[in-house]
């Protein structure tokens, strides 16, 4: 918009990286430059036939400008088909600093682009009525993480049998299907190695039915960790993020992963990475909580309770996330906090034993997990109803 030559080559390629960079997540497949270079200015006017004759539902324009002492990158994703705006954003980056900060410029709109179309797929998939699809039926398993309550996850395995009963040969409904019963196992059932066995052979067949492809890959890896194979599934969520390393999904993932082999500093680099791309996702929660183990694993106490409490903020009925709390308020001395927030896991249907069951599930290899364990138990042994009258009784006196 400046009419300067530098920056004509600059916005030209900005479409190129752009593309690249979209192309290294999942949620999102988009033209090459050389598809549209023949479209003529005055063809651009009727969007609904360019997106018909494209085969594409978004198109995303955009122009770049001097304001200043920066660079303005400024963004819009439209509706082919009824040339509606639904997202716009603008990008601000110094001039002098624009070289070092290209790169990052162009994955921050790759990112904040993958992370709006997939919301408007998922609301599309929530609220289209009649007949859907398996990919709309995976799509509305993966929604139901929004929150992490009992019913939500029956929902999610519901949605996923419905994605794989539509299409059974359809691969990442086969690999949803895993990880939303491997979810159900670890969050509440008792060990049982036939319901493993029977998570494990739905992955196998997912990964018989496409074995490169990396959402397959991360959500199998993902099931694996959480049916107790850390150790195989970072293998294929470390596959996952190296085809698809502009996916927050895929990093959040494998920083699951990491985080289940006690390698906390992997994973806290890519849980950071997984915040950045995937901003307004529906399972930051999720980003948050293993966000604040990690850090307490590293005796980041302080930061690991305001991580938790950023994570609460965003699912306040879960109870494992209190239970966490409760041993944040503990290591930093505040015992009457501490059993404050057990007694609200308590509340929420979150007992010693599961807790005691996810913290083991979690924390296999973690040199930390027996004495977590014992300070999680003296705080429930403490919230007892023999036990805390006898504490406030003291208190009294």
């Amino acid at each position: 918009m400046t009419n300067l030559a530098e920056d004509e080559v600059f916005a030209e390629g900005m479409v190129e990286d752009v593309i690249s960079a979209l192309s290294q997540g999942v949620n999102v497949r988009v033209l090459g430059a050389a598809t549209t270079a023949n479209l003529s200015r005055a063809a651009l006017t009727n969007l609904a036939a360019v997106g018909r004759q494209l085969g594409v539902r978004y198109l995303l324009e955009g122009n770049v400008r001097r304001v200043g002492a920066n660079l303005r990158v400024t963004t819009q994703l439209l509706e082919a088909a009824t040339g509606e705006v639904l997202w716009a954003a603008r990008f601000d980056r110094p001039l002098s600093e624009l070289a070092e900060l290209q790169e990052e410029l162009v994955t921050d709109i790759a990112a904040s682009l993958d992370a709006q179309v997939y919301s408007l797929e998922l609301e599309r998939a929530l609220t289209k009525p009649g007949d859907i699809t398996a990919w709309e039926a995976a799509t509305r398993s993966l929604g139901a993480y929004s929150k992490y309550e009992p019913a939500d996850r029956e929902r999610a395995i519901e949605q996923a049998e419905r994605a794989v009963a539509i299409a059974p040969d359809y691969a990442p409904g086969q690999a949803m299907l895993a990880d939303a019963y491997a979810n159900a196992y670890f969050s509440g059932n008792e060990d049982n190695p036939s319901e493993v066995a029977r998570i494990r052979a739905i992955a196998a067949t997912a990964l018989a039915l496409a074995p490169n492809d990396a959402f397959v890959l991360s959500f199998i890896g993902h099931t694996l960790c959480f049916v107790g194979y850390p150790q195989e599934g970072v293998r294929h969520t470390e596959r996952a993020v190296r085809k698809a390393p502009g996916s927050g999904q895929l990093q959040y993932q494998h920083a699951t992963a990491l985080y289940f082999l006690s390698r906390v500093d992997e994973a806290l680099a890519h849980l950071s990475t997984a915040e950045r791309l995937m901003s307004g996702s529906h399972l930051m929660w999720a980003v948050k909580l293993w966000e604040s183990r990690a850090l307490g694993d590293l005796g980041r106490w302080t930061e690991a309770e305001r991580v938790v409490d950023e994570s609460i903020a965003l699912i306040p009925t879960f109870g494992w996330n209190h239970a966490f709390k409760a041993r944040c308020c503990a290591a930093l001395g505040r015992n009457a906090d501490a059993l404050r927030q057990i007694e609200t896991a308590s509340r929420l249907g979150w007992g010693l034993a599961q807790t005691e069951r996810i913290w083991h599930r979690s924390k296999a290899f973690s040199a930390s997990l027996e004495g977590d364990i014992a300070i999680i138990r003296a705080l429930y042994a403490a919230t007892e109803p023999g036990a805390r009258a006898a504490n406030d009784s003291t208190r009294t006196d």
